[in-house]
């Protein structure tokens, strides 16, 4: 898909549990090391890519909200987000079959929903992060 060529100059923006990738054209073994097997490769199920934004996560409903109709609701909604585990720079290999390729500015992205990403390679752990 590509933008229409109006669209110079403005920003992207990523909503929801979506994130938007830079993918990694490079041969059998990523930037980052990880070895893609012929076998993945051929049938290109899955890609890899450097992630350039990420939307906000996975929006949740208010629980008080779900005893009454929400539009019948007088009370100001709140909306609070699951975050996303995905973060810019982080190397990311997902299902291609789950992605949107996108031509925006010359460049060749792909909007791809955070449950399609098989795995993440972070450069290094910061403090709070989980340790597998």
């Amino acid at each position: 898909m590509t933008l229409d060529p109006n669209l110079s100059g403005k920003q992207l923006i990523v909503i929801g549990d979506r994130v938007l990738l830079k993918v990694d054209d490079s041969e059998r073994r990523t930037e980052v090391g990880l070895y893609l097997p012929d076998t993945v490769r051929d049938k290109e199920e899955v890609l890899g890519g450097t992630i350039t934004q990420v939307g906000q996560g996975t929006p949740l409903v208010e629980p008080s909200l779900l005893a009454d109709a929400m539009w019948k609701s007088s009370k100001e909604v709140s909306v609070r987000y699951i975050p996303m585990e995905a973060r810019v720079g982080d190397y990311a290999l997902f299902l291609k079959k789950a992605a949107v390729e996108l031509e925006f500015e010359n460049e060749n992205l792909h909007i791809v929903p955070q449950s399609a990403i098989l795995v993440l390679v972070r450069e290094e752990a910061e403090e709070g992060d989980e340790l597998v």
